[in-house]
C-alpha cells in the first residue's frame, strides 16, 4: 500500500491467527498490533472458557492498544471463530475502539464454518460494513492455500483503497 496508512489488528489464541496477521502485514507495508488479554487461555481449560465466553458473549478485559486507531484510514481486524462467533478479546476490542474507527477490513481464521456469523457480528461491533473480508480455514492452510488467499485479500484492499481515494479527489 502506497499512500493509505493501515493497521492490522489480531487476537490469536493458538499463533494461527498471529501468523496470518503477520504475513498479511507484511503484504500491505502495515503496522501490527496484537489484542492483549492479560487471562491465559492456552490448554484445555483455555479452550474451555474460550468456547463460554464466545457463547455467552461475555466481556473480557484486554490491554490498552500501543496504537492509536484513529490515526489510520484502515484497520484490519482478525479473530479465531469460537463457536461461530468473535473471539471475546476481539469483541472486546470493537467495542473499545467504535467510536475511533473509519473504514475497516475482516479477517477470520477457523476450523471449519462459522465465518458469515463471526463476520456479521464483526460489522455490527464495528458499525461499519468492511470494505473486504477473508476468511481461512484450518483445511486451507493445510493444503498451502493460507499465502494465496492472504495475496487475493491484500489485493482486494489495495484496490478498494485506491477507488476511495479517486471517490474523494472527485468530491
Amino acid at each position: 500500500m502506497s499512500k493509505a496508512r493501515v493497521l492490522v489488528v489480531y487476537f490469536s489464541r493458538t499463533g494461527t491467527t498471529r501468523r496470518v496477521a503477520s504475513t498479511l502485514a507484511t503484504m500491505l507495508n502495515a503496522d501490527l498490533e496484537e489484542i492483549v488479554e492479560p487471562r491465559d487461555r492456552s490448554g484445555a481449560m483455555g479452550y474451555l472458557r474460550s468456547l463460554v465466553d464466545a457463547v455467552r458473549k461475555r466481556p473480557v478485559d484486554i490491554s490498552r492498544a500501543e496504537h492509536d486507531v484513529s490515526s489510520y484510514e484502515l484497520v484490519v481486524i482478525g479473530t479465531p471463530v469460537w463457536a461461530g462467533s468473535v473471539s471475546a478479546p476481539t469483541r472486546a476490542w470493537l467495542a473499545t475502539n467504535l467510536a475511533h474507527l473509519h473504514r475497516v477490513a475482516f479477517f477470520c481464521t477457523l476450523r471449519g464454518r462459522g465465518s458469515e456469523s463471526a463476520f456479521a457480528q464483526m460489522g455490527s461491533l464495528a458499525g461499519r460494513q468492511p470494505v473486504a473480508r477473508c476468511a481461512i480455514t484450518a483445511h486451507e492452510t493445510r493444503l498451502g492455500e493460507e499465502s494465496r488467499l492472504l495475496e487475493v485479500f491484500s489485493h482486494r484492499l489495495e484496490r478498494k483503497l485506491a477507488q476511495l481515494e479517486e471517490m474523494e479527489w472527485l468530491v
